[in-house]
C-alpha cells in the first residue's frame, strides 16, 4: 500500500497562504513569497509589541512633564517628590490626571513640592 502524503503539507500551505490574505500581489498568492512575508510580519508584530510599551511610556512622561510645568515643576523633581511624599502612583495614572483632571493633579503637584522642600 502507497503512502500518499500530500495532506501535511496542504495544510502547511494554506495556514501561510491565509495568513498573507490582504497582502499584495504574489505576497498573498505565491507560496514561498507568502511565507516570507507572514514571518517578516509575524517579526514585526512581536517587535511592535515592545515599541508599543516604549512609546507608551514616554507619552505619560511628556504629559506628565507639561502637566507638571504647569505647577512650576519639572519632571524629574515631580517624581522625586512623590517618592518623598511617599505618593505611589504610576506614570500612566499622573499622565491620565494631568490631561483629564488638572486639579487633581495640581493637587498631587503641590504634595510633590511641599515634600521637596522639606527634603
Amino acid at each position: 500500500m502507497r503512502v500518499k502524503r500530500g495532506l501535511a503539507g496542504h495544510r502547511r500551505h494554506k495556514k501561510y497562504l491565509s495568513a498573507a490574505r490582504g497582502f499584495r500581489g504574489g505576497r498573498s498568492r505565491l507560496y514561498r513569497t507568502a511565507r516570507e512575508a507572514v514571518e517578516r510580519s509575524m517579526q514585526y508584530a512581536f517587535t511592535g509589541r515592545k515599541h508599543r510599551k516604549r512609546d507608551f511610556r514616554a507619552l505619560w512622561i511628556i504629559r506628565v512633564n507639561a502637566g507638571a510645568r504647569l505647577s512650576d515643576l519639572s519632571y524629574s523633581r515631580m517624581m522625586h517628590g512623590l517618592k518623598l511624599a511617599g505618593i505611589a502612583l504610576n506614570r500612566k495614572v499622573l499622565a491620565d490626571m494631568a490631561v483629564h483632571h488638572k486639579d487633581d493633579f495640581a493637587l498631587v503637584a503641590e504634595l510633590a513640592k511641599t515634600a521637596l522642600n522639606r527634603a
